[in-house]
């Protein structure tokens, strides 16, 4: 269930499978925090309760990297990091619809309505979105095989939903993604985002980490994984 990508004594990087959750919500289903600690526990023995930071996270439906931080002093200088936009992030996102311009940048104003769970993004601040923030994108086209894209994201902000409302609004669901626009159902219980990569100084050791996670086992991402994996 799990893979771990990096690990040492203050952070524990794994590749997320989609449909499950970064951390616990109302329905009560095991998580990824869940199974790294289990996995930390059995791997060193411990015997107590086992501490586990989480600094950012993925929305359900969303595979990928994932980091967990093993100490508090790491838990606070990865927020602060990933807060100052000092943590460089790359995502491939699945989509149907050719871009006009095949690499570009992205700037809306996303609200997110906690109620509902959406997120909303609008062209320009206004009355109507006074707390929407800032939100801020690039992308580039990869490839396009049939009626499939796949384009390189790098978010700069870190915006709920971001990239699947993002990518929405400029008429560019992510595949599978009905709730921000695609027409289709899937069976499955993800959408074709996944966070490939991440860099960033180390926390602690105050080195260069660059983390990688390949795409999930899917026909589809599997057309296109020539293009990153080794």
């Amino acid at each position: 269930m799990i893979q771990v990508l990096y690990e040492d004594n203050h952070l524990i990087a794994v590749n997320k499978p989609w449909g499950v959750l970064v951390q616990g919500d109302q329905t009560g289903d095991l998580t990824m925090a869940d199974y790294v600690k289990q996995y930390i526990k059995d791997r060193y023995n411990k015997p107590g309760a086992v501490y586990l930071g989480i600094p950012h996270r993925l929305d359900r439906v969303v595979s990928g990297l994932v980091i967990y931080a093993r100490t508090s002093k790491a838990l606070e200088r990865m927020n602060a990091m990933f807060r100052e936009q000092e943590v460089e992030k790359t995502y491939y996102a699945v989509v149907e619809e050719l871009p006009i311009e095949w690499k570009d940048t992205l700037v809306h104003y996303i609200e997110k309505d906690k109620a509902k769970n959406v997120s909303k993004a609008y062209d320009f601040q206004s009355n109507r979105a006074k707390n929407a923030k800032r939100s801020e994108l690039s992308y580039e086209v990869l490839s396009n095989l049939g009626n499939h894209t796949v384009l390189k994201v790098n978010p700069k902000t870190g915006r709920p939903h971001q990239i699947r409302v993002q990518l929405s609004k400029v008429g560019m669901p992510i595949k599978d993604d009905v709730k921000y626009g695609y027409s289709k159902r899937n069976k499955r219980e993800g959408i074709y985002l996944h966070c490939r990569s991440m860099a960033f100084m180390h926390p602690v050791k105050k080195e260069r980490v660059e983390i990688f996670a390949n795409t999930p086992d899917d026909q589809i991402w599997d057309n296109f994984s020539h293009l990153w994996e080794d």
